[in-house]
C-alpha cells in the first residue's frame, strides 16, 4: 500500500522502514541528532509541510507530521519543494549534491552532515522502501 508524501501514515511508514534498514543503523551509529524535513510550498501542497524524525545512533526514536506550533528545536531544518523531495527519493538526486547545489537548503550545522554522507545515502535508501504516492 502506497503512502502519500508528507502524511502521518507516511511518516509512521517512515520511521519502520529507517528503523529496519541495516544498512543506515551500520552507517548511522555515530549519528545524533533530529531533523525537521519541510516541504515547501509548491504544486500539491497549498501549505509547507514539516516532517520531524528524532535520528539517534542508527534509529529513528520519534516520527510526526508537525502540525500547528512544536516545542521542538531540531538540530536540523532541512526544507525544499516537492519536486526537489520527489527527484531525492526517486534516485536522480544524490541528497549531498541536493545540499552542495542548494537544491536543498539546510538550517544546521553542515560539517556535521559531511562528517556522515553514508548517514545521508543510507537514509535515503531506507525512504526509497516506502512505497510513496506524489499529489498532483
Amino acid at each position: 500500500m502506497a503512502h502519500e508524501f508528507g502524511t502521518s501514515e507516511y511518516v509512521q511508514a517512515l520511521q519502520e522502514a529507517i528503523n529496519s534498514h541495516e544498512g543506515y543503523e551500520r552507517a548511522a551509529r555515530d549519528w545524533e541528532g533530529d531533523f525537521c524535513f519541510v516541504v515547501d510550498k509548491s504544486p500539491g501542497y497549498p501549505e509547507a509541510v514539516r516532517l520531524y524524525l528524532d535520528l539517534w545512533h542508527g534509529k529513528c526514536r520519534e516520527a510526526y507530521r508537525v502540525e500547528g506550533d512544536d516545542d521542538k528545536d531540531p538540530a536540523f531544518v532541512l526544507s525544499a519543494p516537492s519536486t526537489v523531495w520527489q527527484r531525492v527519493l526517486n534516485g536522480q538526486l544524490d541528497p549531498i549534491r541536493g545540499l552542495m547545489s542548494r537544491q536543498l537548503k539546510l538550517k544546521g550545522n553542515m560539517m556535521q552532515i559531511m562528517k556522515t554522507p553514508k548517514a545521508a545515502i543510507e537514509l535515503v535508501a531506507a525512504a526509497r522502501t516506502v512505497p510513496t504516492e506524489w499529489p498532483s
